[in-house]
């Protein structure tokens, strides 16, 4: 009130009527203002009396506004401002007292149910947890598991039969790993709905195939003639897959590792299943609470009633394509760095 009351003045809005018209001018101001200069005033109570500075962003659709997506032609009853709000609104911007810039609140703070508060934080550090819980479960396991059957599980029926599933486990639509999910981990195990953990755990069964066949394709490049020569030279066989083998064909693994983990990232379907879709105002602490993840806020935000979370959903977007692209640029990287021709 006392925001809106600094604003009335400014503005030489008429005070006769204080609670309508205060009403109005908070339905422009972002609630955060308010909390700004209680802080303030919390800090130093010296202030009360004096005239005080306080920066906050607009509400969505004073926002939507000044952007040109909500017009004074379209009839006052089918929009949310009426011609008092944008005529202030006017004076604000010339007077100096309303500047546009880039939000970078929108990188330091978390989901919320005002467009102007939401960010993405939440889901950048949800996304990250999970990235980790899948990276440890995924490579370690599909690694170890393409060299056992590259290099020393006998080739019969059953060793056949692996290969196979594997690669029809490769082709699976993501979908039903979020069903397994759900069933398995969450049902079954009780690991906590919407959790980096459990999203990470049905990752790394949908990324694993991946990590498994790249591997192979990685191992299967080294020349036999490395192994030969460690042979030769009186090294076991273990020795012989782990001391150079494996080293060779390090490139190619880590390139499909770092692959599968962008793919997983992207990945929407198999975590709706598990329940990420939830709304989570917070940043979470450890892998098992309650979290979001950057393809399911975009998905949120799209759905949104309110057009003004539809401008997040590109900045969401925007933040996803980067991780995409680092990742990518990583995988290409190491793969120059350390490829050999053989």
């Amino acid at each position: 009130m006392l925001v809106a009351q600094a604003v009335m003045k400014r503005l030489n809005i008429p005070d006769d009527d204080v609670g309508e018209n205060a009403g109005k001018v908070m339905a422009i101001l972002s609630n955060d203002m308010g909390f700004q200069l209680l802080n303030k005033v919390k800090a130093d109570p010296t202030l009360i009396g004096k005239h005080v500075l306080v920066e906050g962003p607009l509400k969505a659709d004073a926002a939507l506004y000044f952007k040109g997506q909500i017009k004074r032609s379209t009839p006052e009853d089918s929009r949310k401002l009426d011609n008092a709000q944008l005529g202030w609104l006017d004076r604000m911007k010339a007077s100096g007292a309303v500047k546009g810039g880039f939000n970078l609140g929108f990188l330091t703070r978390s989901d919320s149910t005002e467009p102007e508060q939401a960010g993405v934080l939440g889901a950048v550090v949800g996304s990250t947890m999970m990235l980790i819980v899948t990276a440890l479960l995924a490579v370690p396991i599909g690694v170890m598991a393409a060299v056992y059957l590259e290099e020393f599980a006998p080739k019969n029926r059953w060793t056949d039969l692996i290969e196979v599933n594997i690669n029809n486990l490769a082709a699976v639509p993501s979908i039903v790993y979020g069903l397994l999910g759900l069933a398995v981990f969450i049902n079954w195990l009780g690991v906590p709905r919407s959790s980096p953990l459990v999203g990470g755990l049905v990752l790394a069964l949908m990324a694993m195939p991946t990590v498994i066949i790249a591997t192979r394709s990685s191992l299967k490049a080294v020349p036999p003639s490395i192994r030969d020569a460690a042979l030769a030279i009186g090294a076991s066989r273990t020795q012989a897959v782990f001391h150079h083998v494996l080293p060779l064909a390090l490139p190619g693994v880590m390139t499909g590792a770092i692959l599968s983990m962008a793919h997983a990232l992207g990945e929407t379907a198999p975590l709706l299943m598990i329940g990420m879709i939830s709304f989570v105002p917070g940043i979470p602490a450890g892998i098992t609470q309650a979290a979001t993840v950057l393809p399911v806020q975009v998905f949120i935000w799209e759905n949104a009633s309110e057009r003004a979370f539809h401008e997040r959903t590109a900045a969401a977007i925007i933040v996803l394509l980067v991780f995409m692209i680092l990742m990518n640029l990583a995988a290409i990287t190491l793969r120059r760095r350390f490829e050999r021709r053989w």
